[in-house]
């Protein structure tokens, strides 16, 4: 029986699923906690785990290293990103076919942000949006493509035209989407709203950073989209002087956002691990201990 795809997994809608990504290490002390950190969450049985996608050339192809480690670590499904920005069309093809060697027909299609920073600027030998990437993929062969959704919205754009290319992703071929990083449950439904009254179907995973040390707090703050809300903030800022308590507190305060967008209907959630295992695995065996919410 083939392995059901992530959307085949989706619908599937018997319990929610949880998935890990991680980003390619650049060196060899990364290489080894990566796969460290793999090996300590696989017990865990994730639905599928995914890899970040390196805006230059050196990190990219560390980015097919680490997708081929990982396969050789963890029996679960494997999604590899693939981001516009930086590229022409051909090494867009060309990143495909390599996931497609590397038995990895799962791919998060994002347009991503030029490797050097500044203002997205379309390359006029290359793809413009992600739409149009979703389009790409699923032309070249029988690949399931996720894309990328805002709960506090996107920072050059608005909630409304957020909704509205997500519609354009999910008529592209999409067929599920993962958030990017929020602290707000509230925000995530309004997205999940917005989406289905324009007729959007495709399932819409909830993206989830475990808060562990006082400095992320400033680091969000500068994301845009990513500011904590007020009063979360206020919890963790009231035990910043103590390390100890600061991560017991974030991850009491992450493990109640996991709960509520479970019970509000998230189909699941993909932990943003840092390639870290503790954080996650924490949050998770919380989570099995309430009811109807993650399996054993």
């Amino acid at each position: 029986m083939p392995f059901p795809s992530i959307a085949e997994r989706l619908a599937q809608r018997d319990a929610p699923t949880f998935s890990f990504e991680y980003f390619p290490p650049a060196d060899d002390a990364g290489i080894q906690q990566l796969i460290g950190t793999v090996d300590q969450l696989s017990p865990l049985r994730p639905d599928w785990v995914s890899v970040t996608y390196g805006a230059t050339g050196a990190s990219r192809y560390r980015t097919f290293s680490a997708v081929g480690a990982i396969r050789g670590q963890t029996a679960a499904r494997t999604m590899g990103h693939l981001t516009v920005a930086g590229q022409d069309e051909g090494e867009i093809r060309r990143a495909i076919e390599a996931y497609e060697r590397l038995g990895v027909t799962q791919i998060l299609a994002l347009r991503g942000d030029p490797p050097g920073g500044g203002a997205y600027e379309p390359r006029s030998d290359g793809l413009a949006t992600a739409t149009d990437l979703v389009r790409l993929i699923r032309s070249m062969g029988d690949f399931s493509v996720g894309v990328a959704a805002f709960p506090a919205g996107h920072p050059e754009s608005d909630l409304d035209l957020d909704a509205r290319i997500l519609l354009d992703k999910q008529e592209a071929g999409a067929e599920f989407a993962v958030t990017q990083l929020f602290f707000d449950a509230e925000a995530y439904f309004a997205l999940v709203e917005r989406f289905r009254a324009l007729g959007g179907t495709i399932p819409i995973v909830a993206g989830i950073m475990p808060v562990t040390v006082p400095s992320q707090i400033e680091r969000f703050a500068t994301m845009s989209g990513a500011r904590m809300p007020a009063a979360f903030e206020a919890k963790l800022r009231a035990v910043a002087d103590d390390r100890d308590r600061f991560r017991a507190v974030g991850l009491e305060l992450m493990t109640a956002l996991c709960d509520d967008v479970l019970a509000g209907g998230a189909p699941g959630l993909q932990f943003f691990t840092l390639n870290r295992s503790k954080a996650t695995q924490e949050i998770l065996a919380r989570l099995r201990e309430m009811p109807a919410r993650v399996p054993a």
